[in-house]
């Protein structure tokens, strides 16, 4: 998956913001972790103007930090040496306790009578914001924000090897998409889980014994209940949402996932993939195996699978390069009627791998100044992934720049799912059709009816086969914030849920000497993964809702908005609300609905699951 924001201290408290200032800006005196906080008055009854002002004066002061913070971030994510990681570890520590001041002080007015919306809601984030937080104890921020930014690092420098070669990160994810050899995708899969992951290990435990300190200091069980109660509701009522969602979607991945292991099998053999039990997880097209359509080839049906095209060799024979194909990204957003993105964005956006420093390539985008300092960090591979992947980046910096008036505390998606499904409901629109409006792909190859199906299912092989991964990551951290799973058990764990929600297993042996989950960004780069579940869900339902505005009377599969002004109009709308008001409502502006619901998914893929069943009758399915 990809993300928008990396930082376990103030750019969470930044929200949405994981960028830097213009170059030429003019930069004040550097914050330092010794100034004087903004106090809560001496007085035991604060009034309803003293929270005003405490709410006032922190969103000036964290703004102040916001654009020098992000700063040293984006240089240590896009140039990785020991200076820079210290640099980005020194302000993550102001922004930590910067964070934890603000959050304890916070606290101390929510309960006064009489707050008007605005400041009871700003409280609240400022109390909930930091996605990682340090206690008071002396030391204790610096510690966390030092372990943080090594465990950033140690994915950054990850590499796995194949026949002795050693490959990067980028390199090893692209392999994966294309090796068939099990014995080659077992070395590359084993390499980088225990070159990146093992590493990590007591580092992580150290790190989550502080943070959960940190939470518990603010009047939260665990951090992964403070994570939960950033959603308009408690963090009871997120887990039974959760649980509701995956219910919904359940059975349509069951189908998906016991047609996929029968291809497997016919391709494998036994011996490598068995008609029952669960799939191995190198055989998938991806590293995690959160996503498959790499092996979209493997289980495409004879006829209708053969879909004529595929977007990569599109790409290469129009002559795309990667910074072509971010234009033709923005070429979509502009299409809605949405402005084009700032000139600065293509003089410092990182666009393709550098090829003299190490940097993370993981993809994201940022914001800098809160207004208009747009850029995504990628290192871009002309092919079909990477395509989606822009459309996506883009949503979450056209999201920044539509909020962008709004105050600091609210310069965030209506809640973190919001913001990467933005993106992914575009992408959602890369359609023949549309790949026939941009140039890319003539009328008369444009797939007939007849190849509903194997469309269906090479959207499936991503979205769908995403979902039990997006859900069960922060299963797995919530249960090592609560202490339910301990470092004795993390590696177990991790590939229990991945057996019970997936139907997962590792391609070699593990044990507790190993530490997968950190060989997966999220985990060491402390981004929550709830939002990408969420997301998953949500973009099918702004899809749907963008399809009926623009009148779409086809299969929903086939629908494309590019060009529809009206849903620009409606889209800008709700995210130029960014958070000043609860989720439902920005749902509400743009859906009509004030619920997340899995069903959209579930009518844009019904064809599809009504042909899986026909082809998994008599079939043992499940695991």
């Amino acid at each position: 998956m990809k993300k928008f924001a990396v930082s376990v201290s103030f750019a969470a408290l930044a929200l949405a913001s994981c960028a830097t200032t213009p170059q030429n800006r003019e930069v004040g005196p550097l914050p330092s972790a010794q100034n004087e906080e903004i106090q809560a008055p001496a007085s035991a009854q604060p009034t309803v103007a003293d929270a005003r002002k405490f709410v006032a004066d922190a969103e000036a002061d964290l703004l102040a930090l916001s654009n020098i913070s992000q700063q040293a971030q984006w240089v240590n994510s896009t140039y990785i040496t020991d200076d820079t990681d210290a640099l980005a570890a020194y302000f993550g520590t102001i922004g930590t306790e910067k964070g934890v001041k603000y959050a304890s002080e916070a606290a101390k007015y929510a309960n006064i009578p009489g707050l008007d919306f605005d400041t009871a809601r700003k409280l609240n984030i400022l109390r909930g914001a930091l996605v990682l937080a340090a206690p008071t104890t002396p030391g204790a921020a610096a510690e966390l924000n030092d372990i943080a930014t090594k465990l950033n690092s140690t994915y950054g420098k990850g590499r796995a090897s194949l026949h002795g070669k050693v490959l990067t990160g980028d390199d090893v994810e692209a392999a994966m998409g294309t090796n068939r050899n099990p014995a080659e995708l077992a070395e590359m899969w084993k390499t980088w889980h225990e070159n990146v992951g093992r590493p990590m290990k007591a580092d992580y435990a150290r790190m989550v014994q502080i943070a959960n300190a940190g939470a518990k200091e603010l009047g939260y069980p665990d951090t992964g209940a403070m994570w939960r109660s950033q959603y308009d509701m408690t963090p009871e009522q997120f887990s039974a949402m959760y649980d509701r969602l995956w219910s919904e979607v359940e059975p349509l991945y069951k189908d998906l996932h016991c047609y996929t292991r029968t291809k497997l099998n016919q391709k494998y053999g036994n011996a490598v993939q068995p008609a029952n039990g669960p799939i191995r997880a190198d055989l998938l097209g991806n590293m995690w195996a959160q996503e498959w359509g790499n092996i979209y080839d493997i289980v495409a049906p004879k006829g209708s699978g053969d879909l004529g095209f595929d977007t990569g060799e599109l790409l290469a024979k129009k002559g795309y390069d990667p910074v072509k194909m971010v234009k033709a990204g923005e070429g979509f957003y502009t299409s809605l009627g949405l402005a084009p993105l700032p000139e600065s964005f293509w003089q410092r956006s990182q666009i393709t791998r550098p090829r003299d420093r190490e940097v993370i390539c993981h993809a994201s985008a940022w914001d800098v100044d809160n207004k208009n300092d747009l850029r995504i960090k990628m290192c871009t591979k002309v092919n079909s992934d990477d395509f989606v992947t822009i459309h996506h980046e883009l949503g979450h910096n056209y999201y920044q720049r539509a909020y962008n008036q709004q105050p600091y505390l609210y310069l965030n998606g209506a809640n973190d799912g919001f913001h990467e499904a933005i993106g992914d409901f575009i992408a959602l629109s890369i359609t023949p059709q549309y790949l026939v409006q941009i140039g890319l792909l003539d009328a008369n190859k444009v797939p007939s009816a007849d190849k509903d199906t194997g469309l269906l299912l090479r959207q499936a092989m991503d979205k769908v086969a995403f979902l039990p991964f997006g859900l069960m990551v922060d299963k797995w951290r919530w249960g090592v914030f609560d202490g339910s799973i301990t470092p004795a058990t993390y590696e177990s764990a991790w590939v229990d849920l991945k057996k019970q929600y997936q139907g997962i297993t590792p391609p070699v042996a593990r044990s507790e000497a190993d530490f997968d989950p950190g060989a997966k960004y999220h985990i060491p780069g402390n981004t929550p993964y709830a939002r990408y579940f969420l997301a998953r869900l949500l973009q099918f339902q702004f899809y749907k809702a963008a399809c009926d505005m623009s009148g779409w009377k086809g299969p929903l599969h086939r629908c494309s908005f590019y060009g529809n002004k009206e849903v620009g109009a409606r889209l800008n709308q709700m995210l130029a609300m960014g958070a000043s008001k609860p989720w439902p409502d920005a749902l509400q502006v743009f859906t009509g609905s004030r619920e997340i619901s899995g069903k959209p998914m579930l009518e844009y893929f019904a064809p599809l699951q009504a042909w899986l069943k026909k082809q998994n009758e008599g079939k043992q399915c499940g695991w």
